[in-house]
């Protein structure tokens, strides 16, 4: 029985909030430990009444997207908190000791750091409760071919924790629709698994999570896959190419393109997987707009032609696509800190997993704060970002 400290959640509206959108879209990114700050993210956003309808994930924000999808609207949050604190626990006997040094500590920059790094060798060397469990003997000596020659963990701990927290006739029952992004490893191309297209089950949240050589790829339909994050690392585009013509998109990321230059071997790393994973969210939304321009310069040029000229299929058919679209994105972006380093996407300690959501938490109150962020674009933008974050 695992000995972890129980949240209290804040009580929500009995009623959902309403929001002038076909759409309310959370858009979760990979980038493992960092993960929480989602959870803490969802958490805001479920007291204050909005329920995304759409859920897109990648590593990571698909296994988040399957546990909130899989359960009972009142009980999301309380199943988030029980999957990370699953999955961030110390196994039985293992080290270090005290999860709760950091936190009493709050100004020793240096016990913050060892306490992270202490949890990511853990993670390395013993692996994560309900999550991965490292092989023995290692693949650099297995004498086997498959998973067992082709991968450092085995995630079978994950699928039955996926198995006992989500309930996938809910996930799959059309209440909200659920995408995960995993790459093809025959083709190399990005695929998503998506509830209006088939049904989906733990393979597929196994399968967008696959990062090699860490984790196996997973076998779906004759057909292998890993993480997602392989080739891009957020569903974005996935749902601002959607047909849909009003969205509201959360996009909440765990690495940020903007950073500082390194100043040390151990930076270099970290600011390394930084822009890797990183969402590209500004270039997503550049071209964006300039789709929205051209359905606008579309729409005067349809204007100016004969009436009987309007009435062509193929002119009917470009005006459809010319409508206009409506898209807010809010988009928010966990903040490293400073005692963190290149290993912060696995150090899965409780400490750090609690501060990682309530950064989440902190964020999402911060930018609903502001009411005005919820409004649709004005019609001659069509498109709108929001970061709290942002300083130009």
């Amino acid at each position: 029985m695992l000995n972890v400290m129980r949240h209290q959640t804040n009580a929500v509206p009995k009623e959902n909030r309403p929001l002038p959108y076909d759409v309310v879209a959370l858009v979760l990114q990979g980038g493992g430990a960092l993960g929480a700050y989602q959870a803490g993210v969802y958490e805001g956003l479920h007291e204050a009444g909005i329920r995304p309808n759409w859920l897109a994930g990648i590593s990571i924000g698909a296994l988040n997207a399957a546990i909130i999808a899989g359960s009972p609207e009142d009980q999301r949050v309380e199943r988030l908190r029980e999957f990370w604190e699953t999955i961030c626990a110390g196994p039985v006997g293992g080290w270090p000791a005290g999860e709760g040094l950091a936190d009493a500590l709050p100004f020793a920059f240096d016990v913050r750091s060892m306490h992270n790094a202490f949890a990511a060798m853990r993670a390395l060397f013993h692996g994560q409760p309900g999550f991965f469990k490292p092989r023995f003997p290692s693949p650099l000596w297995s004498p086997f071919s498959g998973d067992s020659a082709t991968s450092f963990y085995d995630t079978s701990p994950l699928k039955q924790t996926l198995e006992r927290l989500v309930d996938f006739d809910r996930l799959n029952s059309a209440e909200v629709r659920v995408s995960v992004g995993a790459v093809n490893i025959r083709t190399g191309n990005l695929t998503y698994f998506d509830t209006t297209e088939r049904k989906l089950g733990p393979k597929h949240f196994m399968a967008s999570g696959a990062l090699p050589p860490g984790f196996p790829a997973v076998e779906i339909d004759g057909e292998h896959y890993w993480d997602g994050g392989v080739v891009w690392n957020t569903p974005l585009s996935r749902v601002l190419s959607s047909e849909p013509r009003n969205t509201l998109t959360f996009q909440i990321d765990l690495w940020s393109a903007r950073g500082r230059v390194p100043h040390d071997m151990m930076e270099v790393s970290s600011r390394q997987k930084d822009i890797q994973y990183s969402s590209r969210t500004r270039a997503i939304t550049d071209q964006a707009l300039r789709m929205q321009k051209m359905r606008q310069a579309l729409q005067r040029t349809i204007e100016r032609l004969p009436e009987s000229a309007k009435q062509d299929p193929e002119i009917r058919a470009i005006a459809d696509m010319a409508r206009h679209r409506s898209c807010n994105i809010i988009h928010l972006i966990y903040q490293s800190k400073i005692y963190e380093g290149q290993s912060k996407d696995y150090e899965f300690g409780l400490s750090a997993m609690r501060a990682h959501w309530q950064s989440g938490l902190d964020d999402i109150r911060r930018t609903l704060a502001d009411p005005r962020r919820l409004d649709p674009p004005a019609p001659e933008l069509g498109i709108v970002t929001h970061d709290v974050h942002r300083r130009d």
